[in-house]
């Protein structure tokens, strides 16, 4: 393997501009399915590139241009199109005299000293990562500063090669290492990123064995974070001196005692009153908040996405679609210790065929192949269907008789062609987004909800139809009546309605100075376009979604909190959104705790602190009862009885510390 890596970096070294080759066309694929295309040809000392892909309607398109010098680095960069939920981008990056000067949707800087400096575009295509990459191991120390900020390094992975090309890992442009594939010569041969695969023809036959390689290389990583970030105490642990706050009656009870013993709550009660095992490991919580582990009920699992749950306090949530190999191996783990992460509800996606269908290989278009699907499902320990937008509406009854026959829950969006009620009618128990109440009443103006119309209508309408309005108030009562669950993921909602494309997603603006610099360029909003004459249509959107979101709660509609978005933080943003909209604080813990629990029927275990029960529990040092935003004050976690510390969490994934606790 030396000897290859020595042979490359002779090559990169005799190359002088960007790496030469033929043109080529890459294919770009969402979990298995052809989605879009890059395309890069070289000539002299100039690259272009042509990027784009749909998904559901969605996607980047982007077409850039740049030069290199001869130590691979850019010295000129220009590059526009539009972003993945289509706002228009341009970007440019020139180098003279030493000095680098680049302007972009959010940043604009010039003249700033950038000697041996590799600017990173905010908007690339794919093949930048190749570009970093060679001009990485073309470095003394494979390691060069990154423009606007940070710094990057590459290693080759050891034994990893698949039919001609070698894995290398890049750090220092995301909380874990980012993969790469090269050829020998050091072409570009594939990046695979989650459900994200950018390929060429080296690597079009080997995507199997290519994931498997870098899906081994990215555990291995993980369970040496695991190893070091949690803790068995191997002995009674009492945390004392609590105020406790139980979601089955809403109450806080100061000067509580919480012991637990191995997995287990053994007892909780006031401070004093039972006798304490003698080698018990003892914390003092000097009246911090002590609660149940929170629960996101909408997630989408990658490489770091549980490891910021278990920082950030949640220690269950619901998978709403994934891949159907490398998930379950990584919940394994998680349920192993090889892998930081909460203890994981699966729910599997399925959809139909056509332009817009959802990134999955369970797609169907008869009966038969929806019966298949839920039995691969439910063989394989998931507990719930999430029926997708492209699902023709006539197989939506077949799905959940299915899937209620093999003890399954049903939701998902409702598809296409369908209204809500249709939905729940045809056996629906719980619906995802909150865009989809409003898009019943819609049905008339959108019946096609699988592209970009269930997020721009809403944005259109969605102050008119405030839950005061009798129709809206029936529905409700519908809902309510057959105990129809809402996953509402309102966050969402709020950065592509009145979110900046040019500023930090909502929510985050405390969280994002924290990131690694790299890391905080990729957390802008991602806020639709506005058409001319809607502005005050889409500023509106929010306040008429969260007025929603109340009436459905005081209207007796069961709201189970998920954040679709990043992961951890968000979810303390999005019950911070249930509060702004007038539900009461301490009933939005119980939504994240003990009502979500109930809902996949794991209350027996989870959701309270009490004997018997799971010693999943966070320890908080506000009130967020009284300050929702305390929620981002977590200090010290517990899954099962394992001890995780928060900071020391962040820290090994370069996040820096958060600042000193707010006065009382």
């Amino acid at each position: 393997m030396r000897s290859g890596r020595v042979a490359l970096w002779a090559a990169l070294a005799a190359a002088p501009f960007a790496h030469a080759a033929a043109p080529r066309t890459d294919t770009i694929l969402l979990l298995g399915n052809a989605s879009g295309s890059q395309t890069v040809a070289t000539s002299g000392a100039q690259t272009r590139a042509e990027f784009s892909f749909n998904d559901r309607g969605r996607g980047d398109h982007i077409t850039a241009t740049w030069t290199l010098d001869a130590d691979g680095l850019p010295v000129q960069y220009q590059g526009g199109g539009n972003d993945y939920m289509k706002a228009k981008v341009t970007e440019t990056f020139a180098l003279r005299g030493g000095k680098a000067s680049w302007h972009n949707r959010s940043e604009h800087a010039e003249g700033v000293p950038a000697d041996h400096a590799f600017y990173m575009p905010a908007n690339a295509p794919p093949e930048f990562m190749g570009v970093l990459a060679r001009a990485l191991l073309k470095a003394s120390d494979h390691r060069l500063r990154l423009l606007p900020a940070g710094e990057a390094s590459i290693r080759e992975v050891p034994g990893a090669a698949v039919a001609g090309l070698e894995l290398y890992e890049i750090s220092g442009l995301d909380l874990s290492p980012d993969p790469i594939w090269l050829t020998a010569t050091g072409a570009t041969g594939a990046f695979i990123s989650g459900w994200f695969v950018v390929t060429g023809a080296e690597g079009q036959a080997h995507i199997a064995e290519l994931t498997h390689a870098q899906a081994a290389a990215s555990s291995a990583w993980a369970a040496a974070l695991a190893h070091a970030a949690a803790r068995d105490p191997g002995r009674p642990l009492l945390i004392r001196g609590a105020r406790l706050f139980d979601p089955r009656d809403l109450s806080v009870r100061a000067g509580s005692s919480v012991l637990v013993s191995g997995a287990h709550v053994v007892r909780a009660a006031p401070d004093g009153s039972f006798a304490v095992p003698a080698d018990a490991e003892i914390i003092e919580a000097h009246g911090r908040f002590l609660m149940p582990g929170l629960w996101d009920n909408h997630q989408h699992f990658d490489e770091t996405t549980g490891a910021l749950d278990l920082a950030t306090g949640i220690t269950s949530a619901r998978d709403m679609a994934n891949d159907t190999d490398a998930f379950l191996e990584r919940v394994a783990r998680f349920d192993a210790g090889e892998e930081l992460g909460p203890h994981v509800w699966k729910a599997g996606i399925i959809d139909g065929a056509g332009p817009f269908a959802g990134p999955t290989k369970m797609r169907i278009s008869n009966a038969a192949e929806a019966l298949a699907d839920v039995a691969w499902y439910a063989d394989h320990g998931y507990g719930q269907i999430k029926i997708y937008s492209s699902v023709p509406p006539e197989l939506v009854p077949v799905i959940a008789d299915a899937a209620h026959a093999r003890g399954l829950r049903v939701s998902g969006h409702v598809p296409a062609y369908m209204t809500a009620r249709q939905f729940v009618e045809g056996g629906a128990d719980e619906i995802q987004h909150i865009n989809f109440i409003v898009l019943n009443f819609l049905f008339d103006e959108v019946k096609d909800t699988r592209n970009m119309n269930r997020f721009t209508a809403v944005a259109a309408h969605a102050r008119e139809l405030s839950p005061d309005k009798p129709q809206v108030q029936e529905f409700i009562r519908y809902l309510s009546a057959h105990h129809t669950v809402l996953d509402p993921t309102v966050n969402v909602f709020e950065a592509m309605f009145c979110g900046d494309p040019a500023a930090v997603t909502p929510g985050l603006e405390a969280v994002v100075p924290r990131l690694p610099a790299q890391v905080r360029r990729g957390q802008l909003s991602q806020a639709l376009p506005v058409p001319k004459g809607q502005e005050e249509a889409y500023r509106a959107a929010l306040p008429a979604l969260l007025a929603l979101l109340k009436g459905l709660h005081e209207g007796g509609v069961t709201l189970i909190p998920g954040t679709d978005s990043f992961p951890g933080y968000e979810l303390h943003h999005e019950l911070a959104l249930y509060v702004r909209a007038g539900i009461p604080a301490a009933e939005v813990l119980r939504m994240a705790t003990l009502t979500s629990a109930h809902v996949i029927g794991a209350d027996f275990e989870r959701g309270v602190i009490a004997p018997g029960k799971l010693a999943d529990l966070i320890l908080v040092d506000g009130d967020p009862i009284a300050h929702i935003e305390d929620l981002g004050r977590v200090d010290l976690v517990m899954k099962g009885g394992r001890v995780y510390d928060p900071a020391q969490i962040e820290q090994a994934l370069g996040i820096s510390p958060r600042a000193a606790a707010r006065a009382p």
